[in-house]
């Protein structure tokens, strides 16, 4: 078998077999097809996609490619959570110290910034001294004790995705709905969950734009989990602007913990109790998503998530008190009043990127420091000569530019807009039979 002939299958739109697939996934992760090859594949599937069999068959092979922990030894439902990525979501870091002060094992395993969306691992590594490289048994330990424990692939688990994931982010294949099925699932089925919650992402900071994308990739993604034994609910989002105000990897950290003590932006609020209430749901410890969202505003009326976060940074080696901050800041004012009628979202992740705040290649170094604050969200009253946005930088090179960008993301007009629901749709596989 040879990896050129099963490109040129692909490339005339023929399906692949099992065993096809697996020869690609399993001689990239060794090393033996190069990275040019496997470029090809990445967008031969991206322009001509993958039937049910296919997908499946890449999630398996992306799974088998690695060790699958076996958590069985720590009493309780083990559920987790993963986005689709957009631009300041820092949902992870809200919801699983929440759901583990409520009862449920959350075993987490997450991904870094991918195009202009933000990555949870990039997040948390802004805080000095955490550790999302845990070996097995530490990790197990930290889920065990702290009830939630967040790390990123490792050379035993999910090791296809690890190099894959870095791939797609420079060929312009980020967006293929059997690639971020076969990613996510590989890595969360890896972790030894029982269930899962999806937070499926739509609108111009989502790499799906459209509801019905997202419900495509929702459904692809249910189809498959439930294939492999998994209850899984996926959550349609609006991510039409940024979530919450801050967009950055420490300023998000920041957001997080001011939504953990109750004083955060209603918008990440309402999402991290409800993708919460979800999980407590799947875990056994509500039984019914009323139930669930009361528990999780106690958690959070009672601080007991804030001290699970904590709990959970120190166990991982984080220090709180030294979140590095930029060394200069600028500000965007409005040059004229109305109504915030609408937001790039995905130009305004591109903006924080450009300010180093994520990554335009493999081989760039995050500052965790950087990023942007706004003060606006769509509907807002803004009037001339206001801040629109707040800029956190360390090197002024692109400033002209990302302040150029970000003001023509923002659209101002006489009257203000109609507003959509934050969470359009909930889709379960408790409902399919796949």
């Amino acid at each position: 078998m040879r990896a050129v002939d099963i490109l040129l299958k692909k490339k005339h739109g023929l399906a692949l077999e099992r065993d096809e697939i697996e020869f690609l996934v399993n001689g990239f992760t060794a090393g033996e097809i190069p990275s040019y090859q496997m470029s090809a594949f990445l967008m031969a599937v991206s322009l001509i996609g993958m039937t049910i069999g296919e997908t499946r068959a890449l999630t398996e092979a992306m799974l088998a490619s690695g060790a699958t922990l076996d958590l069985s030894c720590i009493p309780g439902e083990k559920v987790d959570k993963h986005s689709t990525g957009g631009v300041g979501d820092k949902t992870s870091l809200i919801i699983a110290p929440l759901a583990a002060a409520a009862g449920v094992r959350v075993p987490m395993i997450s991904g870094r910034a991918l195009g202009h969306s933000g990555g949870t691992l990039d997040k948390l590594e802004s805080i000095p001294g955490f550790d999302v490289r845990l070996d097995e048994e530490r990790f197990k330990n930290v889920v065990r004790t702290v009830g939630c424990a967040i790390i990123g692939q490792t050379e035993d688990v999910a090791p296809a995705d690890r190099k894959l994931y870095a791939l797609r982010d420079v060929t312009a294949t980020v967006d293929s709905l059997p690639l971020i099925t076969g990613s996510i699932l590989s890595k969360k089925l890896a972790e030894g969950i029982s269930s899962l919650v999806l937070d499926v992402k739509f609108g111009s900071g989502a790499f799906m734009k459209s509801v019905d994308d997202a419900r495509a990739l929702a459904t692809l993604l249910l189809e498959t989990a439930s294939h492999m034994g998994k209850k899984t609910t996926a959550l349609l989002t609006d991510m039409n602007q940024p979530l919450g105000n801050y967009v950055g990897n420490a300023l998000e950290v920041e957001e997080s913990i001011a939504v953990l003590r109750g004083e955060g932006p209603p918008d990440l609020t309402e999402l991290s109790l409800t993708l919460t209430a979800h999980m407590l749901v799947l875990g056994r410890v509500a039984a019914t998503i009323e139930d669930g969202q009361n528990q999780a505003e106690r958690m959070l009326d009672s601080g007991q998530g804030l001290e699970k976060f904590e709990e959970l940074v120190r166990a991982q080696g984080g220090d709180l008190s030294r979140l590095p901050q930029a060394e200069r800041q600028a500000v965007l004012e409005s040059r004229q009043g109305g109504y915030i009628v609408a937001i790039d979202t995905e130009t305004v992740g591109r903006a924080a990127m450009m300010l180093g705040a994520g990554r335009q290649t493999i081989e760039d170094v995050i500052d965790p420091a950087v990023g942007l604050v706004m003060h606006k969200k769509l509907g807002d009253e803004v009037g001339a000569g206001e801040p629109l946005v707040t800029f956190h930088f360390n090197d002024d090179a692109n400033l002209p530019e990302v302040d150029a960008l970000v003001e023509r993301a923002l659209e101002i007009a006489d009257t203000p807009p109609a507003t959509g629901r934050l969470v359009h749709e909930v889709m379960s596989s408790f409902e399919r039979n796949t």
